[in-house]
């Protein structure tokens, strides 16, 4: 990268570090049953909340626990299981259409990260329905109070119930863009254990990868608070905890762990920002339609590498959180022994280095969504340019 725009992207982000204080961040109340969920709707004078979830959840029963809490306490709702992976704009507009044809006053997002995704960006489309979502897309363009939002995560991964952004896919183009704005930042988030009891392992750990990239990206940026360094630090060493008793299904309170692991990741890069890997993720699994968490979860390493010695203390700094050393250590071994902590995870549950579905003809067009998404936004350790990230690409095509 040119040392002008270097200059610019710099810039930019120490201006938005200088303002982060300042800025309206809350963090959602967090209950902890979804028993909670028919008090939380009467306090907040809610009657008949749209819920929506995803369509593999609904097919399994996994959603009937939510309604059966519901009808037992006389809350009419509306069930929207049209989710699957990467919901679109087209999707978005399908389920405000719903919540306006039903009368519905207030959304429970159940489900991973798509779900609350969709979740939001309806709640957007409710909150400005002259704007439409595309025109959304980017900082603070929503600025209006959303209906009453309750998440429920069913993966120990995305963070999504406590942060500002909604992924969406443009039905148009397929590139991946995100709408960032506080009202954003559903109002609750129930955390039970038992949503993610049934999860499959290599679900259950890739999404814990998830969790652990979120953690690691808020660390090592250059936008962090020492609140947000706590809270990174205290997800890495929860998932390093509890990731393997977790995904096998060994215990509730693992699984609890994992959940707290993924909250804590969420509020981090929320306030401090993602980096590359999210980027360069955002474009693969928009453009291929392949699981965001899985991606990142690809990624990882790969970038945490290219990165070199720019992380070798932040990444130091997390191995001893993670119980990997002493932080007497020397920090290029703590650094590449984090690094090959997560190589050895990501083996363990069939997570590959290669992504299969990565055409060469696109890597082009790929890395210019990723170099548009992070700068200068991403205040990333190192700053590439397009033809830096397309070596990313390169290097993770099969």
């Amino acid at each position: 990268m040119n040392v002008l725009r270097k200059l610019y992207c710099r810039c930019f982000q120490v201006a938005f570090r200088i303002v982060l204080p300042v800025l309206p961040y809350r963090n959602p109340k967090v209950k902890n049953s979804i028993s909670d969920i028919i008090t939380i709707l009467k306090d907040n004078g809610a009657k008949n909340p749209l819920v929506i979830t995803d369509g593999n959840l609904s097919a399994i029963g996994a959603v009937d626990y939510l309604q059966e809490v519901l009808k037992c306490g006389r809350i009419k709702s509306t069930l929207f299981d049209g989710v699957f992976s990467n919901p679109t704009t087209d999707l978005a507009r399908k389920a405000t259409e719903i919540y306006k044809d039903n009368d519905c006053d207030s959304i429970i997002a159940y489900g991973g990260g798509s779900p609350m995704d969709l979740a939001k960006a309806v709640g957007a489309g409710i909150a400005r329905p002259g704007k439409s979502l595309e025109k959304m897309a980017g900082i603070l363009k929503v600025g209006r109070r959303l209906p009453l939002l309750i998440a429920i995560p069913t993966t120990a991964g995305t963070g999504s119930e406590t942060t500002l952004a909604s992924v969406m896919i443009d039905s148009k183009t397929r590139h991946k863009f995100a709408i960032n704005d506080f009202p954003l930042i559903p109002r609750y988030a129930i955390l039970e254990p038992a949503t993610i009891h049934t999860l499959p392992t290599n679900i259950a750990a890739s999404t814990g990868i998830d969790a652990l990239t979120h953690a690691v990206e808020a660390y090592i940026g250059r936008s962090t608070t020492k609140q947000t360094r706590s809270d990174a630090e205290k997800a890495v060493s929860l998932i390093f905890e509890n990731l393997d008793a977790s995904a096998s299904h060994e215990s509730f309170e693992a699984e609890s762990a994992m959940l707290k692991a993924s909250h804590y990741a969420g509020r981090a890069f929320t306030r401090s920002y993602v980096g590359y890997i999210h980027a360069i993720s955002h474009s693969l699994s928009g453009k291929y339609d392949l699981p965001h968490g899985w991606t990142n979860a690809v990624l990882l390493p790969i970038v945490l590498r290219r990165y070199g010695s720019a992380v070798y203390k932040k990444l130091a700094k997390l191995a001893v959180c993670a119980g990997l050393g002493n932080s007497d250590d020397n920090e290029k071994i703590l650094a590449n022994r984090f690094i090959e902590a997560i190589e050895e995870k990501n083996r363990k549950y069939g997570i590959p280095d290669k992504i299969e579905a990565l055409r060469e003809e696109d890597i082009h067009s790929l890395a210019v969504y990723a170099d548009k998404e992070a700068n200068p936004l991403y205040p990333v350790p190192v700053l590439w340019n397009i033809e830096e990230l397309e070596k990313i690409y390169w290097e993770v095509k099969k």
